[in-house]
């Protein structure tokens, strides 16, 4: 027995040092190859392009969540998540080739200064932004800086005729990443999370709280959209709908042992009856929390099939700033479920079990579209072998990518017609509202003192409509009249919502636009007639 042991323990050491042998030999190969490249090539050679496309290259062998960033790219997809930026603390828009303030961030360093909504920002520390065909992003960089450094401003306002000047002091502007919340109904709360950053947590609360004081004891939770974010903050969110020692994920990979995260019990919405959405947009952290809500049958979800990102990325600082996020593990639903969909090639289709397929893994929306997928919930068919069931009431759900809803909410095709995909596209519908709120600000000031009643009394009229009918015409969009009339409604409703937005805040966006979203008004129909039926605890 002694001798068997003797041997394995031998096996598993020389198997040890071979596979430690090899990744030192694979490791010289390619230092030598980058060596030799960059003293003996005939021209000379840009080693850190070099290095970087190297990177790329490997990581693109491995899964379609495994990327490099360079430093600047570090930079900004780090800032939303981390909740703030050092700016000037405007929300903005390009209008005519000139930066409109929308709305100045409540608060912030040029509301302090007396920049007001509807100012349009011509010049930059005395360089014209206006009229020199400047991209977005440029012109984002000349406003943005460390924070207490100071930047002039030239301003242009409606009414004034002579050019204004402010200096304003940069500081640290807030970004939320909570969209909306309001009382949708009485009784019912509604509210929209567009990514999970490290301040998602404490805003939800105080939202929810504020809500609660209204009266909400139903909440209809809205991830449409949210690509995800952080883990943690998927982890702080389900918390609060999960009792003590409720498993809310957990993670594994070949190197990285099974971790798994429980809820704490000391949530704030325990009780109260919960819907959550999601669409084909949600993913990752969206996914987790709607997931864990699902297999505790705590939710009923409504919307369409999500996205299916469920693979773990683990941050790796390089020294000069860049980053590579590594796929280490797996995310997986309490009840055992993979969410990440298929990526690699099947043999059927010529290729091996670790060759990742961009091209279809890219194009998974398009193909779920055109097999009929987001319009008809028969189209969505899941083998057995993917079969699960729920914690608490044994229901059946499917693993293999992606949360499946209870309650399936098809694509709006009727309204969505191919001339508003133009307009949008062109962006005549928000140039529209920009037109019309630059010349009619005041007016509807005077007229709505509150948001509740602009939207209980303001309907778009043919003065609004004149100026889309104008805007198409100069983006060169034909208004054919059978499409035009089909898509009116919505178009009103936009219209209106990004009015509200303009004048009001992006809470009010959604107030006004969720009154043509399907699976909004789904939500309120399953709390108002079957969530007890599909989530009975009896």
């Amino acid at each position: 027995m002694k001798k068997l042991l003797f041997l394995g323990l031998l096996a598993v050491s020389a198997l040890t040092a071979f596979s430690q042998t090899s990744s030192r030999l694979a490791m010289r190969k390619l230092n030598l190859a980058e060596y030799a490249i960059s003293q003996l090539y005939v021209d000379s050679v840009n080693e850190n392009s070099l290095v970087e496309s190297a990177i790329v290259k490997m990581l693109s062998q491995l899964d379609p969540h495994s990327t490099y960033s360079n430093p600047d790219e570090v930079k900004e997809m780090n800032e939303p998540l981390q909740g703030n930026f050092d700016g000037i603390g405007v929300q903005f828009q390009m209008m005519e080739d000139t930066l409109l303030v929308i709305q100045p961030v409540s608060g912030g360093p040029s509301e302090k200064v007396g920049i007001l909504a509807g100012d349009r920002i011509i010049a930059v520390n005395d360089s014209a932004i206006a009229g020199v065909k400047l991209s977005t992003e440029d012109i984002m960089k000349r406003l943005r800086g460390p924070k207490g450094t100071k930047v002039d401003l030239t301003v242009l306002r409606r009414e004034v005729k002579d050019l204004l000047h402010f200096t304003v002091k940069r500081d640290k502007i807030p970004l939320y990443s909570l969209d909306a919340a309001y009382m949708i109904e009485p009784g019912i709360g509604y509210i929209r999370v567009s990514r999970f950053a490290m301040t998602t947590g404490k805003e939800f609360l105080e939202a929810m709280q504020k809500l609660q004081a209204k009266g909400m004891v139903d909440l209809i939770l809205d991830l449409q959209g949210n690509g995800g974010g952080y883990l943690n903050a998927a982890i702080d969110l389900a918390n609060e709908f999960l009792g003590p020692r409720e498993l809310i994920v957990y993670t594994e990979g070949r190197a990285e042992k099974r971790s798994n995260f429980f809820a704490k019990g000391n949530g704030h919405f325990l009780q109260g009856r919960l819907v959550l959405l999601v669409d084909e947009y949600s993913a990752s952290a969206s996914e987790i929390v709607a997931g864990a809500m699902q297999d505790w049958d705590r939710a009923v979800i409504v919307g369409r099939r999500s996205f299916g990102k469920g693979l773990v990325q683990r941050p790796i600082d390089l020294p000069d700033g860049s980053m590579i996020r590594l796929t280490v593990a797996r995310y997986y639903t309490p009840s055992g479920r993979s969410i990440q969909k298929p990526y690699t090639k099947s043999a059927k289709d010529g290729g091996n079990a670790v060759e990742v397929d961009f091209e279809q893994y890219r194009s998974d929306l398009i193909v779920r579209y055109n097999n009929g997928e987001l319009m008809h919930a028969d189209s969505i068919h899941f083998p057995d072998s993917l079969k699960y069931t729920t914690k608490r009431l044994g229901r059946t759900v499917y693993g293999g990518g992606g949360i499946m809803p209870d309650y399936f909410v098809p694509m709006d095709t009727t309204s969505y017609t191919k001339l508003h995909r133009n307009l949008v596209v062109k962006g005549v519908i928000n140039k529209t509202s920009s037109v019309y709120i630059d010349t009619h600000r005041k007016d509807l000031q005077r007229r709505f003192k509150e948001f509740n009643a602009f939207n209980a009394g303001y309907q778009v009229g043919n003065d609004v409509l004149d100026i889309l009918k104008e805007e198409a015409e100069k983006a060169k969009v034909d208004l054919t009249d059978e499409e035009y009339q089909q898509s009116l409604p919505l178009i009103r409703t936009q219209l209106k919502a990004l009015m509200a937005r303009d004048l009001w805040d992006i809470s009010e966006y959604y107030q006004v636009i969720n009154t043509a979203n399907e699976s909004v008004k789904q939500a309120l129909r399953v709390l108002n007639n079957d969530y007890d039926r599909i989530l009975s605890l009896k």
